[in-house]
This record gives C-alpha cells, structure tokens and sequence, in this order.
C-alpha cells in the first residue's frame, strides 16, 4: 500500500530541488557566458590586456589598463571615507540603540539603501563637481563612499549585535570602562564579521556605474592615481564598450567583464571564509 505521506515528502523534496536549481541557473548562465565571450579577447592580448589603454575603434584588442587602476583607487578611495564613517555609525546605534541620533541614522541608513545610484551621482555632480569645476577621482569616491555606507553599516551592526550581553558584562564588572568593553571585547570578537562587511561594501562599490557617470570623467588613455585628476572604471569601460557597433571594443567589453567577474567571486569567497570562521 502507497504512504500518501512519503508521496507527499518526496514531490516536496523534487519541487524543492527543482526550484534551487531553476533559480541559481541564472547565475551560472551569466558566470558561463562571462569566461566564454571573456577568455578568447584576454588570451589574444596576453598580460597586456591588464595593463594597456583601450584600443581604436575597430582595431586591435588592447586593454583595460586605465579603468583597472581606476578601479582598485575608487574602490580603495571610496573605502577610506566610507568605512570610517560606517563603523562609528554602527557602534553608536548599538551602543546607544534608544537615543534619537542612533535611531536617525539607522533611519537614514534604511533610506539611502533604496535610493537609486543615479540619483547619488547627480547630488555629488552638484556638490563636488560643480564647485570644483572638473571631473575626478575624489567626486567618484565621495559618490561610491555614499553608496557604501548604509551597506556596511548594516553589516557591522550584526556583527557587533550578536556578541553576547554576558561577555560585555564581565567586562564591566572586571572595571573596564565603555571605551574599552567596546574596543577589547565588542570589536574583537566581532571582527571577522566587521572585516565580512568592510570587503562586501568593498564589492558593492567595485561594480558600481551609475554614481561614475557624472563623476570621474573617463579617463582611458593613461593611467592616473591623481585624487583630483579624471579616472575610470571598469564598470564604466562596459557600460560604454558593449553599446558601441564595434566588435573589437565588444570583446574588451567581455574580457572586461570577466576581470570584474573575478574579483567580485574573490572577493566573495572571502567574506564566505570570514563567515563559516564566525559561525565555527
């Protein structure tokens, strides 16, 4: 006789496992397509696809030298100005979670993760771009730092929240004062879990384009590590690249974007480390 409950577990489980695999397929279909329209063009150009200027339309392959350095000083940039302010964000909210500052800025924190990016990019084109009277890296960062904030304080109010009461209260009893249960005893337990959000808000900015648009300039034809000076991205390089007629500046674009695939999967696997540390 058929156990209509073992039927019913069954379908369950291949419904399930269906639905998984229907919705990571996307994922695996971009990552596929990314390394076989991506390795072709970063063969044919070698090392120098890393560190060449793009080329002439319809000529040759070159590289993305320029928006790679562009890149990593964008994302590094935008870091040291984001990350600060994320982190004393975050440790003020959970630190004083009934003051009215603390519950602002989780407010502010929540809104600004559903602005769009474009819209962040015009307020730093009004406030920094028009009063320097130029394109640059520093509008870009300031740009990607906004974008980065509500991410990684997000990321690091969790991780200073799931530090248990107890140990902050030994701390205390041992005399330790606030500053140093925050700093020798908050922190430092929840550091993996600080360092998974500062490399996730890493991310986030690595890929970012519509804040660039009106910020860095375009500078494709050298190398630039100039704050003040034009940049460009890789994301940007795409953007541009692959809606242009020109097949050669189409396979920049797919060696581009496997290059960005790469990074973005590195840096993945490294937050994915830090985690599995934590939860161990």
């Amino acid at each position: 006789m058929v156990d209509v409950r073992e039927v019913k577990e069954k379908a369950f489980i291949v419904i399930s496992s269906l639905l998984a695999i229907l919705a990571v397929l996307p994922i695996f279909h971009i990552i596929f397509s990314v390394l076989y329209r991506g390795i072709p063009p970063i063969l044919a150009a070698g090392m120098g696809f890393l560190t060449e200027v793009p080329p002439p339309p319809g000529g040759g392959i070159g590289g993305i030298g320029p928006s790679l350095v562009g890149t990593f000083m964008l994302a590094l940039t935008s870091s040291l100005i984001g990350a600060p302010l994320s982190f004393a964000s975050a440790l003020f909210s959970v630190e004083f979670p009934d003051n009215p500052i603390s519950k602002g800025v989780r407010t502010l924190s929540k809104a600004l993760l559903q602005i769009p990016s474009i819209l962040v990019g015009m307020l730093v084109y009004t406030l920094v771009v028009v009063p320097m009277g130029r394109f640059s890296m520093l509008a870009g960062s300031v740009a990607l730092a906004i974008m980065m904030i509500p991410y990684v304080t997000t990321y690091v109010e969790e991780a200073l929240e799931s530090v248990p009461k107890t140990y902050k209260e030994a701390g205390y009893s041992l005399g330790f004062s606030r500053t140093q249960v925050v700093f020798k005893i908050s922190v430092s337990i929840a550091k993996r879990g600080i360092l998974t959000g500062l490399l996730m808000g890493f991310a986030k900015v690595t890929g970012e384009t519509a804040p660039l648009l009106f910020t860095v300039g375009k500078q494709r034809q050298e190398i630039s590590l100039d704050p003040l000076g034009y940049s460009d991205s890789i994301s940007l390089l795409i953007f541009d690249f692959i809606q242009t007629p020109y097949a050669n500046w189409h396979e920049v674009a797919w060696g581009a974007a496997l290059v960005l695939t790469s990074i973005f999967l590195t840096i993945f696997l490294m937050s994915r480390s830090l985690t599995r540390r934590v939860v161990l």
